[in-house]
């Protein structure tokens, strides 16, 4: 467990201009296979965390897979 002097009952990391942004999101590099997603966190200060609320219902880390945004 960790403690941020920046993440309170009241307060959060400010966040960055890719909230609610889609993006198409791979893991392993496979491009073939590509789910599209939402930015739902994407901390612009420390702990700096990225979430991706995947079309499944699924939230992984920007660190657990690939992605990049999508084209209309």
């Amino acid at each position: 467990m960790g403690n941020l002097d920046n993440i309170t009952y009241d307060t959060f990391p400010r966040q960055g201009n890719w909230i609610g942004r889609r993006v198409k999101v791979c893991f392993h590099y496979d491009t073939s296979r590509q789910i599209g997603g939402e930015i739902v966190r994407f901390d612009s200060e420390a702990p700096f965390v990225e979430i991706i609320a995947l079309d499944d219902g699924r939230y992984v880390l920007t660190s657990e897979c690939q992605y990049s945004p999508e084209r209309a």
